[in-house]
């Protein structure tokens, strides 16, 4: 099977929201840019779950079987399971978007890892949200848009050289 092969816009829509020229990383990454269910469907099956739950214990029948006090037990029982249900779907979401463009991003920037673009702790590229931001402002094509990315990068990499020298050498 071939590796599909994505554009940069495509690649940084799947992870990043983008409204009126300013960058927001997103919780649950849209795989819709790259072919699968975009993430406001997934988002609306997450609300959904707590709704359908209420509608399945707290309706007549199965109320009149359980009373009121085992309802609502049921309930923060279930709704708990719901929640780590989430917290685990919403953690393969984002892993498969992750697998899918990983090679792509790997032909464009091979020096730079993706995870460590996307960490929100210290790292060589912890400034790439406020760089992208500026990019944006710039309406730039594709190509320039990886130009300065690459520029920016290596910028970022100088900048934080005993963080990445840490980094490389730990690998």
């Amino acid at each position: 099977m071939k590796e599909e092969t994505f554009s940069l816009q495509t690649m940084l829509s799947t992870l990043y929201k983008i409204k009126n020229n300013k960058a927001k990383k997103r919780l649950i990454f849209d795989q819709a840019p790259i072919g699968g269910i975009g993430s406001q469907w997934v988002k609306a099956f997450f609300i959904s779950l707590p709704i359908i739950l209420y509608i399945g214990i707290f309706n007549p029948k199965i109320f009149a079987m359980l009373g009121i006090a085992q309802a609502i037990i049921f309930y923060i029982v279930f709704l708990s399971m719901i929640m780590i249900m989430i917290a685990g779907l919403t953690f393969i979401n984002n892993n498969k978007v992750m697998r899918q463009i990983a090679p792509s991003w790997n032909k464009l920037f091979p020096s730079v890892e993706l995870t460590q673009v996307l960490s929100s702790g210290t790292t060589p590229y912890k400034d790439f949200l406020k760089s992208y931001n500026r990019l944006l402002s710039m309406d730039l094509d594709d190509k320039e848009l990886e130009t300065k990315m690459k520029e920016n990068f290596q910028h970022m990499q100088e900048e934080n050289k005993e963080i990445y020298e840490m980094m490389t050498n730990r690998r």
